[in-house]
């Protein structure tokens, strides 16, 4: 049976323990003699055959494992799995026991048979001599010691006690203290010896590990010990300095070896002295990175680290593409691979260069233009139709430019305009109107005919004030603002332009310090029956109220929140706070909360919403989740993944505002929907607009044969509410007309005082009968 530390040894060690066994086989042969001679001593005294036997029958055995011993030298070893292995074991396991059983039966006959002092002695002396043996001869099996301590002391404890006395039998006693000891040691020489073996193996495979990766790695290294002489060099080293065998580098200084090298390449005489002399440098730790150029084909780049022990390693790689590539770089660097302008940073060197030639002061320009619709030209016409377009645009930007102004691609769609000097403001400015003005119009591009227009923010200031970094900020406010207002104009920057900038900026700061510190607060607006007699539903709105301007419009901080991308983080703090909240109301009342286009596109949002419920222990069935129909917009198959999932966890699925953006009654089959939301517009002035009455009872019509229930917001008067009730329209109502959005407090408070509205009737009813 294989036993557990066996099975634990890889197959080449226990092969390696195995063939031990079958080693130094001249110690068996000494051993044999010296058992025949001692038992043919015993019969030579004793005259007693048990002896004579035994001497042949040891004989017998030796040859037999010899036999076995020459088989195992003919076997081959390679293909020997752990069974094959182990048989070979056994085989020689039976051998030793039967020799040591032969020996220790011997000695049990002298002293329970024979009783002769001689033949005792003799016996037990060479039995146990070949117990110290033992150790050294079969530590490579982890059972053989055991087995042939017992076998050749087992006779001799039989016949110890066999005799029948005292001392006799402590003597047999003090034999399991040596078989343990003589077991110990074999395992403790056994264990060593596999560590050993196991470290060498370890030792020799980081070798060839390392000696592989060495050499198949792209970079040539030189490892210099203390007097520049080369210790470890890799066949990279020695293709790209064509040095030949690696092997014939070990221990040669490297200026005898780098001399070598030089005369095999194309180098001068004066080249050759010049690389030395950098690697020299390299080498004493003058540099720590060189670059040397072998030739107009060949560049290398050599680093050097110092080592702790005294000496350098020398890294170096054939650099000559990447040299190539920065001069073409370099030549490409400067101007815009597309249009052929001048690129922002060749631009901002001219700009430079420009107010250093004019220092008498005066008047400068600067201008940003932007396409508008450019996208819409790509996209309908094509990416090479608009990189054309771009060129003409270009080209024209160019020539209104001349000599008296620089003109510059920053990105994509944009360009940029320095006017370096002008004596009069009002003429400069001019100019820059007169710029934007003749950009806009046709443009023919491959039969196409496009009328472009151009929005342009400019600034003027004062040579000795100017800043292109800080011209270029204010002409994009102006640009941002001509944006904003009409695109297709053009903007002078505003002083109050850079203050709305900086102050929309601190807002969103505050806003990004409110969200992570919890400075955000939910207040819920419910859903009532159409009666107003009860509340099912309470949506989640979100507050902000900054600490110097008071309460922030959810519209502009909703804004803020998607240009700096903490909506999802605004998301988790509505779902966890309504959930919580909803855990103080009556168990009938459910909460809502908006999910973002962000969140239906974030594929983590179905953890988030299970992992809240999970937290605050609120059922599935209490929460809504409401989406925009703007969400569907952008990968419908996604979302509509997303919320089936949301649904099959039992959490109700509402579309708000239904009825504005891009309405489309196919969402209200294909998506996994419970509830529509129809916006407040269909509301308004219904008893009025007879027209959009009709269209909110078709809206409702539908959505009821589709099995969704109705709920209809911006409901803020009798008058609506009434005719909404009249025509049955509604399954809830939302809206002024019963209660503003308030706190989760008051919705509770609320709640109780609807409650009792409906139980006091009753009480008095059944007081009457």
């Amino acid at each position: 049976m294989k036993s557990n530390e066996q099975s634990a040894l890889p197959t080449d060690v226990y092969l390696s323990f195995v063939s031990s066994l079958y080693s130094h086989r001249q110690t068996l042969l000494i051993g044999m003699l010296s058992h025949v001679v001692t038992f043919m001593l015993a019969f030579a005294k004793t005259v007693d055959f048990f002896y004579f036997g035994s001497a042949i029958a040891v004989a017998l055995i030796w040859s037999v494992r010899t036999i076995g011993m020459r088989q195992f030298d003919r076997e081959n070893l390679a293909a020997l799995d752990d069974n094959g292995i182990r048989r070979w074991e056994n085989r020689y396991n039976i051998g030793g026991v039967c020799t040591t059983f032969t020996l220790g039966i011997a000695c049990g006959y002298s002293i329970l048979v024979s009783r002769d002092a001689f033949a005792e002695l003799a016996c037990i002396s060479v039995t146990l001599g070949s117990m110290v043996s033992l150790v050294g001869r079969n530590y490579g099996s982890a059972r053989a010691v055991v087995i042939m301590s017992l076998a050749a002391c087992g006779p001799i404890i039989v016949g110890l006690l066999g005799v029948m006395d005292g001392f006799m039998a402590l003597l047999a006693i003090l034999m399991a203290p040596f078989i343990l000891t003589t077991w110990t040691m074999a395992r403790g020489v056994r264990e060593n010896l596999h560590k050993n073996v196991l470290a060498a193996r370890e030792i020799s495979t980081i070798a060839g590990r390392f000696d592989l990766a060495l050499n198949n790695m792209p970079h040539g290294l030189f490892m210099l010990d203390a007097d520049s002489r080369i210790q470890v060099a890799n066949r990279r080293a020695c293709e790209l300095l064509n040095l030949g065998d690696q092997a014939r580098l070990k221990d040669c200084h490297l200026d005898a070896v780098l001399r070598y090298g030089v005369r095999h390449t194309f180098l001068e005489q004066d080249q050759a002295k010049q690389v030395l002399r950098q690697l020299g440098q390299l080498v004493h730790g003058e540099q720590s990175r060189a670059l040397i150029p072998f030739s107009d084909n060949l560049f290398l780049e050599f680093s050097a680290n110092r080592r702790a022990e005294g000496g350098v390693v020398l890294i170096f790689e054939d650099v000559t593409a990447r040299v190539r590539a920065e001069k073409k770089i370099l030549q490409m660097v400067r101007f815009d691979t597309l249009t052929g302008l001048p690129n922002r940073d060749y631009f901002g060197e001219l700009v430079g260069n420009a107010l250093a030639e004019h220092r008498r002061g005066g008047q400068i320009g600067f201008m940003v233009l932007d396409v508008a619709e450019f996208k819409h030209v790509n996209d309908t016409r094509g990416h090479v139709v608009g990189d054309r377009l771009l060129c003409a645009i270009s080209q024209r930007l160019k020539k209104l430019a001349g000599d008296a102004a620089i003109a510059a691609r920053l990105m994509g769609d944009e360009f940029v305009l320095f006017f370096p000097d002008e004596a009069n403001r009002r003429e400069l400015e001019e100019r820059m109107r007169a710029v934007h003005a003749q950009m806009r119009g046709a443009y023919e591009i491959n039969g196409f005919t496009f009328n472009i227009s151009m929005s342009a923010g400019y600034v003027i200031a004062d040579s000795t004030d100017f800043r292109l970094e800080d011209m270029q900020i204010k002409a994009d406010l102006a640009l941002f603002e001509s944006k904003s207002r009409d695109k297709g104009s053009c903007t002078a920057f505003e002083e109050q332009m850079d203050a709305n900038y900086l102050d929309r900026q601190k807002l969103k700061a505050d806003l990004r310090e409110a969200v992570e510190t919890g400075g955000l607060s939910a207040v819920y607006q419910p859903m009532f029956l159409a009666d107003g007699s009860r509340i099912e539903c309470c949506e989640a709105l979100a507050r902000w109220t900054h600490r110097e301007r008071g309460p922030v419009a959810p519209t502009v901080f909703i804004q803020l929140a998607e240009e700096i991308g903490v909506v999802s983080d605004i998301t988790r703090f509505m779902l966890r706070q309504a959930c919580l909240d909803c855990l103080t109301w009556p168990k009938h009342i459910a909460v809502s909360v908006n999910l973002s286009v962000l969140d239906l596109h974030d594929g983590t949002i179905v953890s988030t919403v299970m992992d809240t419920l999970h937290g605050t222990g609120l059922d599935p069935s209490r929460l809504h989740l409401e989406v925009t129909e703007s969400c569907l917009m952008e990968e419908a198959a996604k979302v509509q993944t997303i919320l089936q999932e949301l649904r099959a966890r039992g959490i109700t699925i509402a579309i708000d505002d239904f009825g504005t953006g891009y309405s489309s009654l196919s969402y209200l089959d294909a998506l996994p929907l419970d509830l529509i939301k129809i916006d407040r517009s269909f509301v308004r002035n219904i008893r009025e607009d007879a027209r959009r009455f009709k269209l909110l009872r078709g809206t409702v019509n539908l959505s009821r044969e589709l099995g969704l229930k109705i709920v209809i917001e911006g409901v803020e008067t009798r008058d609506q509410l009434a005719l909404i009730n009249e025509y049955k329209c509604a399954d809830l109502v939302q809206g002024y007309v019963f209660a503003a959005p308030m706190s989760s407090v008051s919705i509770e408070s609320l709640s109780e005082t609807l409650a009792k509205k409906i139980v006091a009737p009753k009480r008095r009813t059944r007081r009457t009968a």
